[in-house]
């Protein structure tokens, strides 16, 4: 038998949204159990799981989301008409392991009590129109796996503190915002599995690298990176490297020839010398290439 008390705080998020069609199965008279876009725990019969992406919401987050203590799941995805701050209510939702609020028009910061909800194991909030710096305390986040701020208009540093995660080392996506600054020397100690920060404008990028690591993919494309191609020990789990649009220099390491590329773009940087022959760098094509200062050899036309 479901729970009266989370019954009653869904209709009062519906009324909140103002009865959207989205929410036309949450009635009075039915199992809040069955109702579209929320689950219950098959042992508690408490809401696990609200999730709203596929018909559209209006207006803010309502509060009454926070009085859900059993949630675990919390998402909206893909609601244009999604506004206002990122609900402060969702500090009280200490079991949650999901939260998704991507692709809405919510605004303001990244807040801070984010890094009380200890049990997160994925944190999205990309696609918004968030803005500030990003909040240090979430390093304090244990079962961290992801962390999507990609997509918004956060400025500032990268913090230190992310170069010292309490637990897990979770994938970065940070793209597409306006962070500023070299990538902490913090970096260098951590061991990230993908990091994509492309479209920022970061300075100096090559405490990501060494050879001691297990990094596989890296995208530092369009950013304001300077430093030695040359003179980076890059991990040999390496698989992605996309730094196109920056004023790197140097020459391409014969390291290269040992990696297992799938992807690789060095185009428009301050590149020179031979490409080295061998391994993965010949089965790309020029446009990985071109755009340099002086670099010369196969796949370029240039002798």
């Amino acid at each position: 038998e479901f729970n009266p008390d989370d019954k009653k705080v869904l209709l009062q998020i519906k009324k909140a949204f103002g009865d959207p069609y989205v929410l036309a199965s949450w009635k009075a008279d039915t199992d809040c159990c069955d109702w579209y876009c929320a689950t219950c725990d098959s042992t508690t019969n408490r809401i696990n799981s609200l999730t709203i992406f596929a018909g559209q919401v209006s207006g803010q987050i309502p509060a009454l989301v926070g009085d859900l203590p059993y949630l675990e799941t919390l998402e909206f995805h893909k609601q244009p008409n999604l506004t206002g701050p990122i609900q402060p209510a969702i500090a009280k939702l200490k079991g949650l392991k999901f939260l998704r609020l991507s692709w809405t028009n919510l605004s303001g910061s990244v807040p801070d009590f984010l890094s009380q909800l200890k049990n997160l194991t994925f944190l999205d909030l990309s696609f918004n129109n968030l803005t500030g710096a990003i909040p240090s305390s979430l390093s304090q986040l244990p079962n961290l796996n992801a962390l999507h701020l990609d997509r918004n208009k956060l400025t500032g540093h990268i913090p230190k503190s992310f170069g010292q995660f309490i637990g897990n080392v979770p994938d970065l996506y940070l793209s597409h915002n306006q962070l500023s600054g070299n990538i902490p020397t913090s970096f260098a100690q951590m061991d990230f599995g993908k990091h994509r920060l492309s479209r920022n404008k970061l300075g100096d990028a090559s405490v990501i690298f060494g050879l001691n690591k297990t990094t596989q993919i890296v995208d530092l494309a369009r950013n304001l990176l300077e430093f030695n191609l040359s003179k980076v020990e890059f991990p040999t789990s390496l698989t992605s490297l996309d730094v196109n649009h920056n004023k790197i220099y140097g020459s391409i390491p014969v390291e290269f020839t040992q990696l297992n590329f799938q992807f690789l773009n060095v185009s428009y940087n301050r590149l020179c010398g031979q490409i080295p022959v061998g391994g993965k760098l010949q089965s790309f094509n020029e446009y990985s290439y071109f755009h340099n200062r002086c670099l010369c050899g196969p796949p370029l036309h240039t002798a």
